[in-house]
């Protein structure tokens, strides 16, 4: 045997032979052979060779040569299916970018007044990026190889002299060109992007150690089983004679052109278990449609019949969104008589003793001012965006709003799913227009005025997530400029208020500047223009731990609230930094009060249901409707079936609007939106971005930097993704 299959020495475990049948590369299959013989696991060695007959030395050989062949055949399939596979992907990808393109709905269409500065300087880099990398595989393939930082920077200079000296002594005009631009960018442009990689990775090492600090706290407090504790009352709701801690509490609804799940929020909080001479139901309409203006006022009035102490209430002058809307509340006269009150957005469903696990916190807890529940999602599996945003709010709830409400008494509140003090309200100054973000701007200035907050992380309160990254882009467009906005009007406030020392930092350092300020900004520097940019100008570089270990390590940290969702931890990773372009560009505007800062778009809902009891419940209250306007010959199997096809089918209390009076103008506004059609759109930034990205990484490839490259790879696939609008719902 020829020294060339000593290799096959190393194998020391015998095996079960196998014998192979393929009829065609695409049907074979492999059958186990019984009763292996010692001959068939004699090691083609030398020595074992020389000590057989020559009968067995041929077999063997005629023998080793099959398997081997064999094993090239399927070998061979196998890469065969996968180029297959990768083939198809493409064509696939291909055809979604061509029907992308074709139907010309960009991000730019929804308000060209919109296109922004920012646009054009991703532009201006990418188009650099594509000049740069000409030049430099140019200079790769003749021959000029430096690897940074080891320069041959003497080098560079004996050749411009020598070159003065003689000009005829350089081979071509592009060596000379080329050796100046490395001078140029040794001595010019590498210090100042190395000034700002080094500023971004002190940023990124303090929002780091923050991050693992509120781990730890979170740590101690599940391990030292650390909770807030309410003072327990009598359990008899419907006796009225003042035993039980049952206050006067008021529920607000607020919604706008909320179509789909009006029916099963509305059915919820009239569900509340809770005397109903101590509880009213505000529900605070801003809808502009007159349809659903009308279907609303009907369900106020289905429940009204039902005894549910509940009234509609609808703005003639729709100013200040969400927080002109509950301030317009506020001022009824008959608020006075009520103690608290209880917010839910139109998608939230709480549970019927909801009231019950939060209000006995503030009893004998007077500077209680706020106590807020938790979110969960009927939706988190829905699809690969709504995955992953549960594991940004999981960690949220989980680690930030209950550390901060165990060790500060303070905290952002969520906006919905919270019950306030309405005297900490008031001497708070009530709602304020001034910001997109009134929920932070409330909770700031009640905390300014010394009250204290509660964080329920077991009281939960089911809601759906966005399932389309438009929606999803414009919440977080609106989540990131809002509290920029209030920055800038708080700070005077912050500055001159009674409160300590410590908590003037935390609100300013950590509340603002860290958590909304510093994050996005370095998440979008560091990794989508920095990063790139030290790989066509590799004089400035960036470590392996700051593009690698340490971001792995914090998105580790973050999914550890959603252990479940740990096998998307890489998508995570490549997810959250191609959100900082959208939360960077709307950080700055509300910095800045720029025009898209003061932009409110209601999140789209999808009318989900929640689990459970839902299903069995709606679908009794909706045969027992059914059969009572069925014998009074107000209805028909149409409206029955536009009515089951128009809302979700799983809903808490629904109760079936007549529809006798609507039903032509229902039918002709279905029609009209049969007829629209749902584009998926082209995001251009995040294609802008996507390309920088991955000509990086094939600058990258010149310069053998492998972690650097695989990093820019799949983060520059991740933009491209984002780009062509391949996460999240899709629309055929």
């Amino acid at each position: 045997m020829t020294p060339s299959f000593n290799w096959w020495a190393k194998e020391t475990q015998r095996g079960t032979p196998v014998v192979v049948k393929m009829e065609n590369p695409n049907n074979w299959s492999m059958v186990e052979l019984e009763g292996p013989s010692e001959d068939d696991f004699l090691m083609p060695n030398d020595n074992n060779v020389s000590n057989m007959s020559p009968y067995k030395r041929e077999k063997v050989r005629n023998k080793n040569a099959k398997q081997l062949t064999w094993v090239l055949l399927l070998k061979a399939h196998k890469a065969a299916g996968c180029l297959t596979s990768i083939a198809s992907a493409l064509f696939s990808l291909a055809a979604v970018v061509h029907r992308r393109v074709a139907a010309g709905r960009t991000d730019t269409t929804e308000n060209p007044a919109v296109k922004n500065r920012f646009y054009t300087c991703i532009n201006i880099f990418l188009w650099l990026s594509f000049i740069l990398l000409g030049f430099e595989l140019t200079a790769y393939f003749k021959g000029w190889h430096f690897n940074a930082p080891d320069l041959q920077l003497q080098y560079l200079y004996s050749l411009d002299f020598h070159t003065f000296a003689n000009p005829l002594a350089v081979k071509s005009v592009f060596d000379s060109f080329y050796s100046k631009w490395v001078l140029i960018r040794v001595e010019y442009l590498a210090p100042p992007l190395q000034f700002l990689a080094n500023a971004c990775i002190v940023l990124f090492l303090i929002q780091s150690v923050d991050r693992l600090v509120l781990c730890l706290g979170c740590f101690w407090v599940k391990m030292k089983k650390i909770k807030p504790v309410a003072k327990q009352g009598a359990m008899d709701l419907e006796s009225g004679d003042g035993t039980g801690y049952y206050p006067m509490v008021l529920v607000q609804i607020p919604m706008c052109n909320e179509k789909e799940v009006y029916q099963q929020s509305i059915g919820a909080v009239c569900c509340l278990e809770w005397p109903k001479s101590r509880l009213l139901i505000q529900i605070l309409d801003d809808s502009d449609d007159p349809t659903t203006q009308t279907l609303i006022n009907e369900e106020v009035r289905k429940w009204q019949k039902e005894g549910a102490n509940i009234i509609y209430r609808h703005r003639v002058i729709r100013e200040g969104y969400k927080a002109g809307n509950l301030k317009s509340a506020m001022n009824c006269s008959y608020v006075k008589d009520y103690e608290f009150v209880a917010i839910f957005d139109a998608d939230f469903q709480p549970m019927p003793d909801f009231l019950k696990r939060t209000v006995p916190y503030f009893k004998d807890n007077e500077d209680i001012g706020l106590v807020q529940a938790r979110w969960s999602f009927v939706n988190k599996d829905e699809n690969l965006l709504t995955r992953l945003q549960h594991i940004n709010l999981a960690f949220h709830f989980e680690v930030e709003q209950q550390v901060n409400s165990i060790f500060l008494n303070f905290f952002g509140f969520n906006g919905t799913a919270g019950v306030w003090r309405i005297k900490a309200l008031e001497e708070s100054g009530g709602w304020l227009e001034r910001t997109t973000v009134e929920d932070m701007d409330i909770a700031v200035r009640a905390h300014l005025h010394g009250w204290k907050f509660i964080f329920l992380n077991d009281v939960e309160c089911q809601c759906e997530l966005p399932e389309s990254y438009e929606a999803y882009r414009k919440q977080q467009h609106r989540w990131h400029s809002g509290p920029m906005q209030l920055f800038r009007l708080c700070l005077p406030s912050i500055i001159k208020s009674k409160i300590s020392i410590w908590k003037k930092g935390n609100l300013i350092f950590l509340f603002f500047l860290l958590r909304k300020l510093i994050l996005p900004f370095y998440s979008f520097t560091l990794f989508c223009i920095i990063l790139p940019m030290t790989m066509f100008i590799p004089e400035a570089t960036l470590p392996s731990w700051v593009v690698c270990y340490i971001p792995a390590t914090m998105s580790f940290l973050n999914i550890l609230p959603a252990p479940k969702s740990f096998p998307f931890i890489v998508p995570y990773l490549l997810f959250e930094n191609t959100m900082s372009v959208t939360k960077f560009n709307a950080m700055v505007s509300g910095l800045f009060q720029l025009g898209s800062a003061y932009e409110w778009v209601v999140t789209k809902k999808s009318g989900r249901s929640s689990e459970g009891d839902l299903a069995s419940l709606a679908e009794e209250k909706l045969k027992h409707k059914w059969e009572v306007t069925k014998k009074s010959g107000r209805s028909s199997e149409g409206d029955l079936t536009s009515l089951v096809e128009g809302k979700p089918k799983h809903q808490r209390g629904v109760s079936v609007p007549d529809l006798e009076e609507l039903r032509e103008e229902i039918k002709e506004k279905e029609k009209k939106a049969s007829r629209k059609k749902k584009h998926n759109r082209i995001y251009t930034k995040e294609l802008a971005l996507a390309f920088l990205l991955l000509t990086a990484s094939v600058r990258s490839l010149l310069s053998a930097q492998g972690i650097h490259f695989y990093f820019l790879l799949f983060q520059g696939i991740s933009f491209l993704l984002v780009g062509l609008d391949l996460i999240g719902e899709q629309v055929d």
